[in-house]
């Protein structure tokens, strides 16, 4: 059963690796699903212990947030705050500046994926509308939208995994790795600084902030549902306050999403069946397929064998361990696959230092290269569907820069962190 077990593991992992190479058609959810079906199918796992194997806490809170996104998606409410922050601007590098901060903070509390799926389509628009050459903008939200994503558990899959089966509050979560994502944010700035140096000495034309504001919503033809938003803005900011409060409160955090999304969809003035359309069940497949596939081989006893060789311990070696795979794997498989075959190494380490490593290096190592995480692919497909091409080694050239240092300083923080907490 060990060689059945192994063998379709080893084939859904390969389905998935060659999802990330571009112009591939091979569908990653429908290869996990694939490897989910066949663990039942030959008899690695009955129907009842493939049911069981889902995180089902892990689900509710991705569709507690998919349905909060998807209503303020339908509200206008990134295009607004993408066109309000970036109409302050008035010159290239001040618009790389508040680009940055502006993608890599809301990505942290509205899941990377979203904001990336809908900035893109603003910032191409931008730079159009003021003669700018779009690629440094679109690589500088990318790598600044996977960074920001790192400070919370609410700012990408696999940080809800982390943060779900490592039972480590919203609020130290984020009190811990804030300096990575802001540090890595500085670098990220100053790397595009470096690789586009053209950026320092454009020029807007001269406007005044209410002018460029009109321009850039005409050229983007932004609609924003201010009626709607009246109601779905509050609530969100209520679930973000709550996921600070859930310890106080007995309330899990998965638990605060659903409320969130049960009330945005009871008082939200958008039709629930237009919201519900929008959440990406797919990626839910996704997630449970992995979840049963991972089972079928800690079953068999695969993932022990793997246990007895590899320690995991709360020490420098330990630390820099988590790092240097991030890198490597978060290349091959993406870091979400990556993380659900962690999660049983992780909880036999039991370490919240170790944890919140995986959370901020699993991340970060998604901006190694534009198959390195999903948010990147995101961009790159939205871009080139309007003409802007952003080449694999552009981004590589930048991009390993980036995450070089940004994994530097998440090594040194969290090394820190372990020596003074």
């Amino acid at each position: 059963m060990q060689t059945t077990a192994l063998i379709i593991f080893t084939i859904t992992y390969i389905g998935i690796i060659f999802t990330r190479l571009p112009r591939m058609n091979i569908d990653r959810p429908s290869a996990a699903f694939f490897g989910a079906v066949a663990m039942i199918l030959f008899g690695v796992l009955t129907f009842d212990e493939a049911i069981h194997a889902i995180d089902f806490n892990t689900i509710a809170l991705l569709l507690g947030m998919m349905i909060i996104i998807s209503t303020l998606e339908i509200d206008g409410f990134f295009e607004w705050i993408a066109t309000r922050t970036m109409a302050i601007a008035d010159t290239p590098f001040k618009l790389l500046v508040v680009l940055s901060f502006t993608t890599g903070i809301a990505s942290a509390f509205l899941v990377n994926d979203a904001v990336v799926l809908l900035f893109t389509p603003v910032i191409i628009g931008i730079s159009f509308s003021l003669k700018l050459n779009p690629v440094p903008f679109l690589i500088a939200e990318i790598l600044s939208s996977n960074i920001g994503s790192a400070m919370t558990i609410t700012g990408n899959p696999q940080n809800m995994l982390i943060g779900i089966n490592s039972g480590i509050s919203y609020g130290k979560f984020l009190l811990f790795l804030l300096p990575v994502s802001v540090l890595g944010m500085i670098v990220v700035v100053y790397a595009v600084k470096w690789f586009y140096p053209s950026i320092i000495t454009a020029h807007f034309p001269e406007k005044d902030t209410k002018s460029r504001t009109d321009i850039l919503e005409a050229k983007n033809g932004s609609h924003y549902n201010y009626h709607s938003m009246r109601f779905s803005v509050p609530i969100f900011i209520l679930v973000i306050i709550l996921f600070f409060l859930s310890r106080p409160l007995n309330l899990s955090i998965p638990l605060i999403a659903l409320i969130g999304a049960s009330l945005i969809l009871l008082l939200g003035r958008i039709k629930p069946s237009k919201v519900i359309k929008q959440v990406d069940w797919v990626l839910l497949l996704f997630f449970a397929s992995l979840f049963i596939v991972v089972h079928g081989i800690e079953k068999v006893g695969l993932m022990q064998q793997l246990l007895n060789h590899v320690k995991l311990t709360e020490t420098v070696a330990g630390l820099a361990g988590i790092h240097a795979i991030s890198l490597v794997l978060s290349q091959v498989v993406s870091n979400v696959p990556f993380t659900v075959v962690m999660l049983p190494l992780m909880k036999t380490a039991n370490s919240e230092t170790l944890w919140l490593a995986l959370a901020s290096a699993s991340t970060l190592a998604g901006n190694a290269t534009i198959i390195g995480a999903m948010a990147n692919l995101i961009v790159i497909e939205i871009a080139e569907s309007k003409g802007v091409k952003i080449k694999f080694m552009e981004f590589f050239h930048i991009g390993i820069v980036v995450t070089l240092l940004s994994m530097l300083l998440s090594f040194g923080i969290t090394y820190l962190e372990m020596v003074i907490w």
